[in-house]
């Protein structure tokens, strides 16, 4: 049994959570540089440099890569083997959130009611996902979201006889009518399978892999192919201002689901798709 204090949790989440919010991932850089080197528009072109130089300054000078620092959702692989002490993990998480949102100087996004509408002013509490593994470690992801990108998002239960025209419809027609919102060049995750509250919890987790991985499954990683390039064919381009680049990557997870529905969510993200990660 190995014991993991709160005071070490709260630790790493703060940390995590200004690591995020200012280091955006190299996958993501390198994509942003191919997509340049491959966009025609000028429009396109010039938003794409200044997404990279943007990067690169967050990078040096320790500023967050934009001014929506997310709500905090959290990722937990909790080994069974584990034992917290020293208090409650949800509670550490929260504080890691509210110490790494304060001392980062990062924006307060969270409001503690969806209708009163006022500021917690620490951006906690977080949306906090376990899940129960074998093993004694801590494995834990900070994904800020922006909610630019995240009011685009879709999910719709289909019948079965939608089949996967009826997703691929669904997944482009969210894209084009989300149009230039979530800040593209956009990183779409998708969550096919499952419940309602499944589906949408494995699109988000796709937004997790990295640019360039693709879904092992063969007829899945084809799905993903296929969409990006129709999202690219849309024209929307870098900022909505025209373009080959709409999208980076198309991550698409299943799950196994009821025999009477086809669960379909589309989360969208704008290129600052941010998250890191700590094993304890």
């Amino acid at each position: 049994m190995k014991e993991i204090n709160c005071a070490v949790i709260e630790q790493a989440v703060a940390r995590l959570c200004q690591q995020a919010n200012i280091e955006l991932g190299e996958d993501i850089v390198r994509a942003m540089q191919q997509a340049l080197a491959n966009e025609p528009a000028p429009a396109g072109r010039a938003v794409l440099e200044e997404l990279i130089e943007n990067a690169a300054l967050a990078r040096r000078e320790r500023l967050a890569i934009c001014q929506d620092t997310g709500m905090a959702i959290i990722f937990v692989k909790i080994g069974q083997d584990v034992r917290i002490t020293g208090g409650i993990l949800t509670d550490a998480i929260n504080a890691g959130v509210s110490r790494g949102y304060r001392e980062g100087y990062l924006r307060a996004s969270v409001v503690s009611d969806p209708l009163l509408r006022v500021n917690t002013g620490d951006n906690t509490p977080a949306v906090i996902h376990y899940d129960l593994v074998a093993g004694d470690a801590l494995e834990i992801t900070v994904a800020p979201k922006g909610f630019g990108s995240e009011n685009m998002s879709a999910v719709k239960l289909f019948s079965p006889s939608a089949g996967v025209e009826g997703v691929k419809h669904f997944v482009l027609e969210t894209i084009r009518n989300a149009g230039s919102n979530p800040c593209p060049p956009i990183i779409v995750g998708i969550g096919l399978g499952g419940s309602l509250d499944k589906c949408t919890e494995l699109a988000k987790t796709a937004l997790l892999r990295s640019v360039g991985e693709y879904n092992p499954q063969p007829h899945l990683r084809a799905l993903e192919e296929e969409l990006l390039e129709a999202a690219n064919q849309t024209g929307i381009g870098p900022s909505g201002l025209g373009g080959r680049t709409t999208a980076l990557a198309v991550h698409v997870e299943a799950y196994p689901t009821h025999i009477a529905s086809l669960p379909v969510a589309v989360n969208m993200s704008c290129h600052a798709t941010r998250h890191a990660s700590v094993t304890l």
